[in-house]
């Protein structure tokens, strides 16, 4: 998988929380730390002690440059990259709410950019990345870039640039959700008399499992919802309320996510 990388190098922009749990992952199947060129200007202990190269500059022709640092400092880190807009270097982007417009402006229009979106649970390797990349973008950069993030999760590819919004309001911003979610339950169940400690312990265990189940599962989440449901018992009472017609949870989370595409499309607009 690594062989064109261990070849001519990557190189990657950012290396904070998601460019380390990128770059532990490619370490961890087989990429050569030498063949890694990081530039950080406050790199953790753990990155300065991988063996990679560390504020060295480029490489000449490196295969793959991975772009993850913060949208607020990409207007003066990405001209660190400008070199290597020639068109044989592929640029992996996985900084949130830069459009590939951008990239190309300052990379040049013969450059092949992909746009990512992963999302935090990148960081146990149990992420979901979604992919589109500009017209100069060919099969064999996609599938280099979907080796590169199936080292932190599930990576799915877009029809176009513009359902990004969507998916950064569902899987970008969802693991924010799904955390209040826990909290909320088990702060229910703290108001039905448990322990705090004990009701957060079997909320989390609780949202875990059941996402697991329902990834795992032949059957959609509807029919596990319906497995799981008997009619006139305890299960059946919550739905009613939760299911409510124009006030349970589906019509709320369809406000939520509309807020967050809506604002991911103002910043994106400026």
């Amino acid at each position: 998988m690594f062989h064109e990388i261990d070849r001519r190098g990557l190189v990657l922009l950012g290396c904070g929380k998601m460019g380390s749990a990128m770059l532990a992952g490619w370490l961890d199947r087989g990429l050569s730390p030498g063949s890694v060129w990081v530039i950080d200007p406050q790199p953790s202990e753990w990155v300065q002690g991988m063996d990679v190269h560390l504020n060295e500059g480029v490489p000449d022709d490196p295969a793959i440059a991975l772009i993850a640092v913060k949208p607020q400092v990409m207007g003066s880190a990405l001209p660190l990259l400008q070199q290597l807009g020639g068109g044989r270097t592929l640029f992996l982007s996985v900084a949130a709410g830069t459009p590939i417009a951008m990239f190309e402006a300052v990379l040049g229009a013969e450059a092949p950019v992909i746009r990512a979106m992963p999302n935090t649970p990148a960081a146990v390797g149990k992420g979901i990345t979604a992919l589109i990349g500009n017209d100069r973008v060919d099969e064999g950069g996609m599938a280099l870039a979907e080796a590169l993030l199936a080292a932190v999760g599930q990576t799915v590819r877009l029809d176009g640039e513009a359902q990004m919004d969507a998916v950064t309001a569902v899987s970008g911003s969802g693991p924010a959700y799904v955390f209040h979610m826990i909290e909320a339950l088990a702060a229910a169940g703290v108001a039905e008399g448990l322990p705090e400690r004990l009701a957060m312990q079997l909320a989390t265990a609780t949202v875990a499992g059941a996402g697991a189940l329902a990834e795992r599962a032949e059957e959609s989440p509807a029919q596990l919802r319906v497995n799981v449901t008997s009619p006139g018992g305890t299960t059946a009472a919550a739905l009613e309320v939760l299911m409510e017609e124009g006030a349970g949870l589906l019509p709320l989370m369809k406000r939520a996510v509309a807020a967050a595409a809506d604002r991911s499309r103002e910043l994106r607009n400026g």
